[in-house]
């Protein structure tokens, strides 16, 4: 009997800090993520660089709107570490997040090996978007706590 009691007294333990870390943490790594993959895009370094310019294919100059977008992220990761600011980070999220997902219509022979299962990198590094914007939605659902 002692032992159930210990058991459910770290159950009880986990999920409260899991409770009471959890979103701020979901924040915060929603804003790393941003803000890390952001920057890569002006520095020339993101491997998503080629698929971003040809998706954008209708600007003038495709290879000027990647650091654009890059700049775009690093703000939406900064705003989302700020939590005053979260409103806005995800505003910004919400307008970015419909053109990751272009690839998968344009080119689908570049994010499918078996449409519509069978994902290569590039597709699989599109479809993780739905975690973020999960992530989103649960971050933006306590903007109005302790307001």
């Amino acid at each position: 009997m002692k032992n159930i009691k210990s058991i459910n007294d770290i159950d009880i333990f986990i999920t409260s800090f899991m409770q009471k870390w959890g979103i701020t943490l979901l924040r915060y790594s929603l804003g790393i993520i941003y803000i890390w993959f952001g920057i890569l895009k002006p520095l020339g370094l993101s491997p998503a660089q080629e698929l971003v310019e040809n998706t954008v294919y209708w600007f003038e100059n495709p290879k000027t709107f990647v650091p654009i977008l890059g700049w775009w992220e690093v703000v939406i990761g900064i705003t989302m570490c700020i939590k005053p600011m979260i409103r806005i980070s995800i505003i910004l999220l919400f307008i970015q997040m419909p053109g990751t997902f272009l690839p998968l219509v344009l080119f689908p022979e570049i994010c499918f090996t078996n449409f519509p299962f069978g994902l290569t990198l590039e597709g699989q590094y599109i479809i993780k978007n739905l975690i973020i914007i999960s992530a989103a939605l649960v971050v933006g659902s306590t903007v109005r706590d302790n307001e």
